[in-house]
């Protein structure tokens, strides 16, 4: 696997939680913003072959987890979070997929994408035979997240 593009997962956390179209009424809470950025990192991994970032995810009870997206978050609970100040400019390719993983999973609910990982071989693996809601800090691979997504590629 390339070389990340170098973003930190906070800075992706807040593109989606700007792209929020709050005007229509909707609003982005930190267990729906978790899972678009494993989305989006899931995604760029597996068509570019490099990561947006090089933290790993964990396979909390609650689907996948960036921890220093949830140690920037965690205060708002389930509140929605509110616009962020973001600095950083996505190059052409990040920005593509970014706007393609809103279009494609920011439709859904927190919890419909939550229930989504919990289908997904990466999540599944990282877990074993843990119950849904027990306590796991264990990392998600990479690579187990690259094989699964390459396959949801239709040709």
């Amino acid at each position: 696997m390339k070389e990340s593009f170098g973003h930190r997962p906070v800075d992706i956390a807040k593109w989606f939680i700007n792209a929020t179209d709050r005007e229509s009424g909707d609003a982005i809470t930190h267990l729906k913003v978790q899972k678009l950025v494993y989305y989006a990192q899931a995604w760029s991994i597996a068509l570019y072959n490099k990561p947006l970032f090089d933290e790993d995810f964990e396979a909390w009870a609650h689907g996948p987890v960036a921890v220093s997206v949830w140690d920037n978050y965690r205060e708002h609970g389930f509140a929605s979070i509110p616009e962020q100040k973001l600095k950083v400019k996505f190059s052409e390719k990040p920005l593509a997929l970014l706007n393609a993983v809103n279009k494609k999973y920011g439709i859904y609910t927190a919890k419909k994408l939550e229930n989504m990982t919990h289908k997904e071989t990466p999540w599944l693996e990282a877990r074993g035979d843990l119950r849904e809601l027990d306590k796991c800090n264990t990392k998600i691979s990479k690579d187990t997240i690259k094989s699964y997504f390459k396959s949801k590629i239709t040709a």
